[in-house]
């Protein structure tokens, strides 16, 4: 049989889940990743799979449109959903991890696969087919180049996204914050600020008149809508936080048993509980405004700062114009696109295009014709949005979430109350052939147990 090496070009999640993927299936793999030698302004570790902003995979709830993705992927045998899983940190019905066990052991993994070469290099051109490029929105300025003169994308396609601050539990007021979930969902997993009226008003306009970090004067901002700066939704007006990420539905403060005008919610970064992320609080104010600003939140007047928020530009290609159904370049077939490059937002949802840009080139190899996944799946709706089979004539491609709206309708007149169950329902009926013609029960189990010093262990 023959037997090239498939080289990957980025070792974040969707690199690092395509490469494990290609080599559970006995292919050769050189993972090729920039770190340590240079890393992104957004990357702060030499480890794969660093998370850069949140430590969340969202809901993990199959009731969620994210959540049925989680499903999927585990089912899929996912590395990267076996790892977020064994580093799991309380987070109500979300899925959050320890951020430095969680890359440290799908790192651990990768580099003790005999199939998988690790080479560290920044990629400034194009590689030869069969070859998949997941090199995330930060991509080095080189290699975009080189995308943009094969694809003829010189112009580029790009959004801004915000990084939220992070501060260590200990300089939290313990008199001020209350740990509950909302709903008591996941139990009290999180720590809550509760502001008054006057209080939130203040903070809004703070928001507003805080000094921003300016894109350069060439470049138009573009924000991604699941991810805006706080202080872009402050300017939207007087009460979208509120009714946004700061709103109180669900929290009951235990001091005076009622519901506050507003809400900070704080999740556990780790898994010690040392340090807390401002959840929803993605922002470009300047460093010295973060702090000046977010002290003022109730129970964050001595607050130390582990991380401050930033912004970044993201980079993402036009799927539906320049990418095949099998998410390779149409101008370069035997190269493959996955992650947040071809349009796809969040964690989880770069995991399952790399997934997915694995079983193609396996396929390819083999001499198969690659069969995506069926529309009524998770992995289907991501698959049909990145390359254009779900979307009329004209659509102005932007990145997305997995959303319901990915979803085809079901028939029949359903009950409102039925439509996610059902939907669920039909999404697990569906995956399960699709499942079993990949032979995933019979693949080789996880990667062997890496012993590492405060690194949650894998099964085996």
């Amino acid at each position: 049989m023959n037997d090239p090496v498939i080289t990957v070009v980025g070792g974040g999640l969707a690199g690092s889940e395509a490469a494990y993927q290609l080599a559970r299936r006995g292919r050769r793999v050189r993972l090729v990743e920039m770190k340590p030698a240079k890393r992104t302004p957004a990357q702060t570790s030499d480890h794969l799979a660093e998370l850069v902003c949140s430590n969340s995979f969202r809901s993990d709830n199959p009731e969620n449109a994210v959540g049925l993705l989680h499903e999927e992927l585990r089912r899929m045998g996912s590395l990267i959903f076996a790892a977020a899983d064994a580093a799991r940190v309380p987070a109500g019905d979300a899925l959050a991890v320890d951020r430095v066990r969680f890359a440290s052991s799908i790192t651990a993994r990768i580099e003790a696969e005999a199939r998988i070469e690790r080479v560290h290099a920044e990629a400034d051109a194009l590689p030869e087919g069969p070859a998949i490029v997941a090199t995330g929105p930060l991509t080095s300025d080189a290699l975009a180049r080189a995308i943009a003169a094969v694809t003829g994308a010189a112009d580029g396609l790009y959004f801004y996204d915000a990084i939220a601050p992070i501060v260590t539990a200990e300089s939290i007021d313990a008199s001020v914050a209350f740990a509950q979930s909302r709903h008591g969902k996941g139990g009290d997993d999180y720590l809550n600020l509760p502001l008054d009226e006057a209080e939130y008003r203040a903070f809004v306009e703070a928001l507003r008149t805080g000094e921003k970090v300016k894109p350069h004067d060439f470049e138009e901002p573009k924000y991604f809508e699941g991810c805006l700066p706080i202080e872009v939704m402050a300017e939207r007006g007087d009460e979208t936080l509120a009714y946004g990420p700061m709103k109180p539905v669900g929290l009951v403060d235990p001091r005076t048993g009622k519901r506050s005008h507003a809400v900070v919610q704080l999740r556990r970064e780790d898994a010690a509980g040392t340090s807390y992320n401002l959840v929803g609080f993605q922002t470009r104010l300047t460093w010295p405004e973060q702090r000046r600003i977010f002290r003022m939140l109730p129970g964050l007047a001595n607050a130390e700062f582990v991380r401050l928020g930033q912004i970044h530009r993201n980079t993402f290609l036009d799927g539906p114009r320049l990418l095949a159904g099998d998410l390779s370049l149409k101008a370069r077939p035997g190269v493959h696109f996955a992650g947040q490059i071809v349009g796809v937002e969040g964690y989880v949802e770069s995991t399952a295009v790399g997934l997915l840009a694995a079983l193609a080139v396996d396929a390819k190899l083999d001499g198969r014709t690659f069969v995506p996944p069926p529309d009524a799946t998770a992995l289907g709706g991501l698959l049909r949005h990145v390359t254009g089979a779900a979307h009329p004539p004209g659509y102005e491609y932007q990145p997305t979430n997995v959303t319901w709206g990915l979803f085809p309708p079901l028939e029949g007149k359903v009950r409102k109350l039925d439509r996610r169950p059902r939907m669920v329902e039909r999404a697990r009926l569906a995956l399960e052939p699709w499942a079993a013609a990949h032979r995933v029960a019979e693949l080789d189990p996880l990667l062997p147990t890496v012993n590492l010093p405060d690194t949650v262990r894998l099964p085996a």
